[in-house]
């Protein structure tokens, strides 16, 4: 018995919709098994991938590819020194003044709120902002606490992440110099046609991606800091690297970072926060309307809505890790789907314009 086309299409519809959900879950019992080793893995190969491009410019100069990699590693070696001397302690100091201090713009905040509620209420305005008050500082007080034994258990494991820093940067070592030919054998594992634009849109995206990202929390962070420091905000430096690590996170980061900055600052000075709210967002919009169209472009082609879905399926599976990776994976996926689209068209169209032509045996009319 042959079932309609019709149906067999929708057959398959309804099935992948189930096959995906057990494939992602799968996914995600397999991450949390080896997380903390393929969480070493992924950041040793982002390293070696950032890193691969100076080390191309060098062997220009330099008479192997071992000498090349031997001097980057060795420059960024330097770069990471100088910035756990200066920037890392001036990061770690003023974390730990801010989470000392919360407790007290806490209770500033919740005098102004006391304030504020009392004149609501004396014009029977229908506003409980002592009860939201009262929520918002207990989810902070929590968040605190939380926070604070992070901090603890980051002292705690120094040594651990000292160890993880030397093998990333050995694995990363190791991947510049024989990452291509590994790479190589696994897509030679895979059919000609899926493997070749697999690993050619695999290498776009990811270099599209990291190195714009990257780029882009630079100059966030690189303008907020004297902005934050002509406005005087506290904590001006910690408060700038936040907003431009966050913008690591595609299409929503900086503004996560931004909020995030603005309500901590709201908790001290209410009028201070909304003129940080208000010069994060002018930096943030030349960005996304001046630089971001340079340096990214269309690069991944996707709808927002679909980078949204990425994002949350990234998160599900992988938490940080997953979202970091989760829009340039979508984008490899889809540039590899239509690169193998790209291919079949001159068949198939080959295939129809065969179909269609009259046959040599047929006898032309008279």
């Amino acid at each position: 018995m042959r079932f309609p086309a019709d149906f067999q299409r929708l057959l398959v519809l309804g099935l992948s919709g189930p096959l995906l959900a057990l494939n992602l879950w799968v996914l995600s019992q397999i991450f949390r098994y080896f997380e903390h080793l393929i969480t070493v893995l992924a950041i040793a190969a982002i390293l070696a991938f950032l890193l691969n491009y100076p080390v191309r410019v060098l062997e220009r100069l330099c008479r192997t590819r071992t000498q090349a990699v031997i001097v980057v590693l060795l420059l960024t070696l330097a770069l990471l020194v100088i910035l756990g001397m200066t920037l890392v302690p001036v990061v770690i100091d003023q974390t730990t003044q801010l989470l000392n201090n919360i407790p007290a713009w806490l209770e500033a905040s919740n005098d102004n709120l006391d304030r504020l509620d009392t004149w609501t209420k004396a014009r029977r305005l229908p506003l409980d902002l002592k009860g939201f008050s009262d929520r918002l500082n207990a989810r902070i007080e929590s968040q605190v606490q939380v926070l604070a034994t992070q901090v603890l258990g980051l002292a705690l494991g120094t040594l651990s992440g000292l160890l993880d820093t030397v093998l990333v940067i050995v694995l990363a070592f190791y991947m510049l110099l024989y990452g291509e030919s590994l790479w190589r054998g696994l897509v030679d594992l895979l059919p000609t046609h899926i493997g070749v634009p697999l690993g050619e849109s695999l290498r776009l995206n990811f270099q599209n991606f990291f190195i714009s990202q990257i780029l882009l929390g630079l100059f966030m962070f690189a303008t907020l800091t004297p902005a934050f420091v002509i406005l005087e905000v506290p904590f001006a430096l910690l408060f700038a690297l936040l907003i431009g690590i966050a913008e690591v996170i595609p299409l929503i980061g900086a503004t996560l970072g931004i909020a995030l900055v603005t309500l901590l600052v709201m908790l001290q000075n209410f009028w201070l926060g909304i003129r940080v709210a208000l010069t994060a967002i002018f930096m943030q919009q030349i960005k996304d309307n001046l630089l971001a169209p340079k340096l990214m472009g269309q690069f991944t082609g996707l709808n927002p809505i679909w980078i949204f879905i990425a994002l949350l399926m990234g998160g599900q599976i992988a938490g940080l890790l997953g979202v970091i990776v989760a829009v340039p994976i979508a984008g490899t996926i889809k540039g590899t789907i239509e690169i193998i689209h790209l291919h079949r068209k001159p068949h198939l169209v080959a295939t129809e314009t065969v179909a269609h032509e009259p046959s040599s045996n047929m006898k032309p009319e008279e």
